[in-house]
């Protein structure tokens, strides 16, 4: 399905007015159920459904046994249904909306793991990384309404996702690098917008050492990225950049 579509609108300009067709994002609901039995919806872009599955329920820790995400079984229509053959137990948390465009969820997650990974990435390689990963964001150049996430080694773009939703996008990147057997170690995860102790958790799931962002990340996300060992860098632009957490994996 594509990510955007046509619609008419009339655009003004100062006193004046005209009109045009303009393209926006296209938003579906999507309906999640285990073995069958509903789990829960969320809304995103209807694009790279499987990797959005698959990394959301990795990212959550949803189902505490086996599943196989190639055995989806996935219907398109007015809404995304996906249902997921499993063996395991599907965990009941507390449920917590984020603070994320698209309205996130958050379910109960495994246990902290400190990110011990000791590799370190010049300032001057995230810059030139940052400046490939915006420009390949089409859906905001033709939208304005997308946002965009991508896991590099600090050579190369492994994956990108974009989504209408900044946690969507991360998820896809998660479920992609999954489905083709991509590492997470000594790697670098972009993001488009405001880093939010949601996506630091994302991050700190997969073991992504590095989190960078052209935009702020919040307290609560510093306060997380200390503990769990992740390396957050926010204000990517032009030549300069903040480093928030784990400091010694950025160098001058």
């Amino acid at each position: 399905m594509e990510p955007y579509r046509r619609i008419p609108i009339v655009r003004i300009t100062g006193d004046s007015s005209q009109s045009a067709d303009d393209l926006v994002a296209v938003e579906k609901k999507i309906r999640i159920s285990v073995n069958g039995k509903a789990l829960l919806s969320l809304y995103c872009s209807p694009t790279m459904v499987r990797e959005f599955v698959a990394g959301f329920l990795y990212n959550e820790a949803l189902i505490s046994g086996d599943w196989c995400a190639e055995r989806m079984a996935i219907e398109y229509g007015e809404e995304i249904s996906v249902d997921i053959p499993a063996d395991g137990a599907v965990r009941e948390g507390e449920k917590i909306i984020t603070s994320g465009c698209g309205g996130g969820v958050s379910f109960g997650r495994r246990e902290a793991v400190k990110v011990t990974d000791n590799v370190t990435f010049a300032a001057g390689v995230i810059r030139e990384l940052f400046r490939e990963f915006q420009h390949r964001s089409a859906a905001y150049k033709l939208t304005g309404g997308a946002h965009s996430a991508a896991l590099t080694d600090g050579k190369k773009v492994l994956a990108f996702a974009e989504d209408i939703g900044r946690h969507n996008a991360v998820d896809k990147v998660v479920g992609y690098c999954l489905l083709e057997n991509i590492p997470f170690g000594g790697k670098i995860l972009l993001a488009s917008g405001r880093l939010s102790s949601e996506i630091v958790n994302k991050c700190a799931a997969a073991r992504v050492p590095v989190l960078v962002s052209r935009a702020a990340p919040t307290s609560l996300a510093v306060d997380f990225a200390a503990m769990a060992g992740i390396t957050v860098v926010g204000f990517v632009r032009g030549d300069r950049m903040n480093v928030y957490t784990e400091k010694e994996r950025i160098t001058v």
